[in-house]
């Protein structure tokens, strides 16, 4: 009888975990880097943490953008600061190749979320989004530079 009630509960645990699983929410990418955040009809990004990132750059195979706008700081080797709400605007200064390796991020990353959101609907294919911004990458040890660029 126990053990007819214990498999009564392994089953409806596996029934409720299944459940769960089938939504919209973020799910962890195949490689184990970040999480899939699903975009309108069938795009994502992904929002990788501090960790990832600093993982990611061992390699450095990826174009790099600071959206914060107005400029507040940055993480060393960003390739470009192009504003969060004229991203589109500024296509032409990120690879034209829209399956290229995009990272973006912003100060707390709410910034950084929007641009992503644009870029996959705007057919780019392989954007990434630092979670919680360059806050986030400092307060895990790592270096923000905080002077303004020079022009």
């Amino acid at each position: 009888m126990k053990r007819m009630i214990m498999i009564s509960g392994l089953a409806l645990l596996m029934m409720v975990v299944t459940a769960c699983s089938s939504t919209t929410a973020p799910t962890t990418v195949e490689d184990g880097l970040g999480q899939v955040v699903p975009v309108g009809d069938g795009g994502s990004y992904i929002d990788i943490s501090p960790a990832e990132l600093a993982v990611m750059f061992e390699d450095q195979d990826f174009f790099f953008v600071n959206v914060h706008i107005p400029y507040d700081g940055e993480i060393a080797n960003t390739d470009a600061h192009i504003a969060f709400d004229e991203i589109l605007d500024h296509l032409d200064q990120l690879p034209q190749d829209t399956d290229a390796q995009i990272v973006l991020y912003c100060r707390s990353g709410n910034m950084s979320t929007t641009a992503a959101h644009d870029l996959v609907q705007a057919g780019f294919t392989n954007i990434y989004n630092l979670d919680g911004g360059f806050r986030a990458w400092e307060a895990a040890g790592h270096e923000v530079i905080h002077n303004p660029p020079s022009n």
